[in-house]
């Protein structure tokens, strides 16, 4: 970092110290300074220094890029653009400075902000009916969707749930070699709690790809499903029965707002211990750093699938033995977004869709083939990308295009352990440019802007065509 520069990173501080459950007094002295010169860290009366960077790090394993850059967690000065770009707050013109100050001073105030937003957006994708109140008279659902509550509990765990980390390491060890792992689930389902595994025909199970009949004890997998998908499926009932206790004690902690997003959660937790089973983590970490890696290799080793393999090397956050910080993308061909999670302080635009220049929709015209990018944001960081076309895992009616796209990437200072970058200038300074939703993207000259950005002062001039549609003062 510029030695002239001064961070000032109390909010993140404050929210560091409260995440691990510490005082004031217990930190500082973990960390070998005073408590009076803690709390002017935090109050922002003191800029942050490299050797307390250093003792952060050494202390909780604290990413130190991450950890300085703008908006690396929670309600980022972006995000917040984000928010105040809807033309409901058109007549306030709040200034990017005034952003900062709140994300960096009032982080708890950022996020309050973020979670209302969140609430009136889904409030208005609602019918007037849901706004209702139940018999008892309280609110009818939580103002946030099951989906949105659920995607931003697990990216505040950083996609990373340590406890279901072990018990699937310990059962996978049991169960043997991931390769032929797919006949010990069906005996451990069986011998274990009485569940037969059986594949039927697809119009027995009316559009589902699996069920689980309880009065039966018989969990039926559709024929359409491929067989590492119906590998998923086995190791996903499985983890449901073998670690409910622990599935229960998370949920409980994590305290859903209601019981669709109590379901939605048990499934995303369970999905995430399917793969943990199926990929454990020592095993699949040194593999990928064996392979560089490479996902076909890492789908081969493990039997696995492309986007299996992609979702898992997103969640190799353990301390002390750390994969690169991926983040993952996966869209349909419309641009819709229907799985997001991020490693790094990687600029997603949780209101819109992904920047037009970022090339991961070029991988629908190279199906099964990868596709890579160097891309910069705004902020001048840079990112390694990789893009591939993946095929749903069940397609029901045959005329359909199943293709989905799977965007892999990560801060480029990681890439020269990537095989897909070899060859590559990562240096290169001729990147691609991207940025987040157009609607809140700086970038003056932008051949591809869709939207005309909120806030800005447009300088449309009849006599003179830009190559942007819609050119705008900066600053």
């Amino acid at each position: 970092m510029p030695g002239d520069r001064k961070l000032f990173l109390g909010g993140r501080l404050r929210r560091l110290r409260r995440e691990l459950g510490l005082n004031q007094s217990a930190m500082a002295a973990e960390i070998g300074v005073s408590p009076s010169y803690l709390n002017h860290l935090e109050r922002n009366q003191r800029p942050m220094t490299a050797q307390v960077l250093l003792r952060l790090a050494e202390a909780y394993d604290v990413d130190l890029k991450s950890f300085a850059a703008e908006g690396a967690e929670g309600t980022g000065p972006d995000q917040l653009a984000e928010i105040f770009a809807d033309p409901m707050f058109a007549d306030i013109g709040v200034p990017r400075y005034e952003l900062i100050e709140v994300a960096d001073n009032a982080p708890a105030v950022a996020d309050a902000v973020s979670r209302l937003y969140a609430a009136v957006s889904e409030m208005r994708r609602r019918p007037p009916a849901d706004s209702g109140r139940d018999e008892s008279g309280t609110p009818a659902r939580s103002p946030l969707t099951p989906e949105s509550w659920v995607r931003d509990f697990i990216q505040a765990q950083r996609n990373h749930f340590p406890y279901l980390e072990e018990a699937a390491e310990t059962l996978a060890g049991a169960l043997g070699d991931p390769l032929t792992i797919a006949e010990p689930l069906r005996r451990r389902l069986r011998e274990g709690f009485g569940v037969e595994a059986r594949i039927v025909p697809p119009e027995l199970l009316d559009g589902s790809s699996q069920h689980y009949d309880l009065h039966r004890k018989r969990l039926m997998l559709s024929a359409l499903l491929r067989p590492e998908s119906r590998t998923f499926a086995i190791a996903y009932q499985l983890a449901l029965m073998e670690f409910r206790p622990l599935l229960l004690r998370m949920i409980e902690s994590a305290a859903p707002p209601d019981p669709p997003t109590r379901h939605l959660l048990h499934m995303s937790l369970a999905n995430y211990a399917a793969g943990a089973i199926l990929m454990p983590y020592a095993a699949f970490l040194a593999a990928a750093e064996r392979h560089r890696y490479e996902i076909d290799r890492l789908c081969a080793e493990f039997g696995a699938s492309v986007e299996q393999v992609a979702h898992r090397l997103t969640t190799l956050g353990r301390t002390g033995a750390r994969g690169i910080p991926f983040f993952m993308l996966r869209v349909d061909a419309a641009g819709n977004i229907s799985k997001r999670f991020a490693g790094e302080s990687f600029p997603f635009s949780r209101f819109g869709g992904t920047c037009p220049r970022w090339n991961l929709h070029a991988a629908f015209q190279t199906p099964g083939r990868i596709v890579t990018q160097i891309v910069e944001t705004p902020d001048g960081a840079r990112f390694f990308t990789i893009g591939r076309t993946v095929e749903r895992s069940v397609r029901l009616d045959p005329r359909e295009d199943s293709a989905l796209a799977i965007g892999l990437g990560c801060d480029v200072r990681h890439a020269g352990r990537i095989a897909y970058a070899d060859g590559l200038d990562l240096a290169d300074p001729l990147v691609t440019p991207i940025g987040p939703a157009c609607a809140i993207c700086p970038r003056i000259r932008c051949p591809q802007r869709a939207a005309a950005p909120a806030g800005r002062t447009l300088t449309v001039n009849e006599s003179r065509k830009t190559i942007s549609p819609y050119p705008f003062l900066g600053g």
